[in-house]
């Protein structure tokens, strides 16, 4: 994650203070998101949602004095947080007598996308298949990799953006890659 935020930002002063700050905070981040959301997965996604949020506000950010900016982020991980848990709220449930469609009628597809991913570079291969095929949370993930969250997740939004190039190319897009 942190790389990709570095690679957004144009001067290396930049690059500096947003390493400094993400040292600095990132697990405060994680903490507050998990206060709100109490379900470590989407604390991660909040999480992501708030450095994010942080490099759209740069210009604001890099402004702020170092006891400011240290608020703003507790302040931009709450509204990540809130966010998610609206967004949760706003998903409405699958009604109780649903029949999720057998597995066999989706196979071709199922088996097209794992080979997508099998033909991935081996960093992002390895995530994506435990994210994807074996369904783990980024942190499991992480923990068997030995890599830490944030690399776990910056792989699995780079593999994703490959996975969908691939399935633009063979015009078979779909939203939920």
């Amino acid at each position: 994650m942190l790389a990709i935020c570095l690679a957004m930002l144009e001067t290396e002063q930049d690059q500096r203070r947003f390493i400094k700050l993400y040292k600095a905070y990132e697990k405060k981040v994680y903490l507050t998101a998990l206060h709100f959301l109490g379900n470590p997965t989407q604390a991660e996604d909040a999480a992501q949602q708030t450095w994010v949020q942080l490099l759209r506000s740069w210009d604001r950010v890099r402004t702020l004095s170092w006891s400011r900016a240290g608020g703003y982020v507790a302040a931009v991980a709450r509204n990540a947080a809130l966010d998610v848990l609206r967004t949760e709220r706003q998903a409405e449930p699958f009604p109780e007598n649903w029949d999720p469609p057998a597995r066999d009628e989706c196979q071709e597809e199922y088996a097209y996308l794992v080979s997508l991913i099998l033909a991935l570079p081996e960093n992002y291969r390895r995530v994506l298949e435990l994210k994807c095929v074996q369904e783990l949370s980024n942190r499991e993930i992480a923990r068997r990799l030995k890599l830490k969250e944030s690399t776990v997740a910056s792989r699995i939004m780079r593999g994703r953006a490959m996975l969908r190039e691939s399935l633009e190319k063979e015009g078979r897009v779909n939203d939920a890659v």
